[in-house]
């Protein structure tokens, strides 16, 4: 049900209404206060019962909650395993946050689209992972991973040598330069947009089925059954996009 606002604007303030993020001016420039209290209040949500869980896990009696998070460890630790090719402590814990944190974010989506309104906060959306900001900022992070353990990895003179004489030898440098820095940037833009375009669009369905009064029963259900596919989908491929970057950095030929 649209809120009091909602109902006095017309189809495309409505819209307009719900895109529009909580912001904060500085000199420094603008920064979305909605995403950061939603991605920071999700993140520590996840840290802190994953911490209860093991402070308090046993092995006569497991509890179901700890089974959960069982499952999902060794779920994220078999993808690394039949995917990453290096050695990294670092990995299975990542592609485990990854995947949690961005699922959490995601399932934000359904909730309703009027609620934050209904309870004062009326530009503030609720779903991080629909600001751009955010998507490319986790990237942007598992970019510079990738390039860290591509020095670490081949070194400096490996390193260059990648980016210079691959794929048509050093004869082509420039060639070979610039295709590598397409090909590079090309992993944290698309793994950012498409995470960022697949969200934006499922709230955008959801504010729009908002906007059906009576209707919005029999179609917003539907969707929201299937959007809890499509929400576990995008995290599972970001997880394992990043896997797979991180795994090609790793290799030394």
């Amino acid at each position: 049900m649209k809120d009091e606002i909602a109902e006095t604007l017309d189809a495309s303030s409505y819209i307009n209404h719900h895109l529009q993020h909580w912001e904060l001016k500085t000199q420094w420039g603008t920064f979305n206060l909605d995403t950061l209290i939603m991605s920071w209040a999700l993140g520590l949500l996840f840290l802190g019962i994953f911490y209860w869980v093991a402070k308090r896990s046993t092995v006569d009696k497991p509890g179901p909650l700890q089974n959960f998070v069982e499952f999902l460890y060794e779920f994220a630790q078999n993808q690394v395993k039949e995917t990453f090719h290096g050695r990294s402590a670092l990995i299975a814990p990542l592609a485990l946050t990854i995947f949690i944190w961005v699922f959490l974010m995601n399932f934000m989506d359904l909730i309703p689209v009027d609620l934050p309104s209904f309870l004062g906060a009326h530009q503030f959306k609720i779903v991080p992972t629909t600001d751009p900001n955010l998507t490319l900022g986790l990237s942007a992070s598992v970019f510079l991973l990738i390039i860290f353990y591509s020095i670490k990895i081949k070194g400096w003179v490996g390193f260059f040598k990648e980016l210079t004489c691959k794929p048509f030898g050093w004869q082509l440098f420039p060639f070979n330069f610039a295709l590598k820095v397409v090909e590079e940037l090309a992993k944290p833009l698309s793994l950012g947009l498409r995470l960022f375009g697949n969200l934006y669009a499922g709230e955008l369905i959801f504010i729009l089925i908002a906007l059906l009064g009576v209707w919005q029963s029999f179609l917003g259900f539907p969707w929201a059954v299937f959007h809890i596919l499509v929400i576990t989908i995008q995290a599972f491929i970001f997880m394992m996009l990043t896997i797979v970057y991180l795994s090609l950095a790793h290799e030394d030929h």
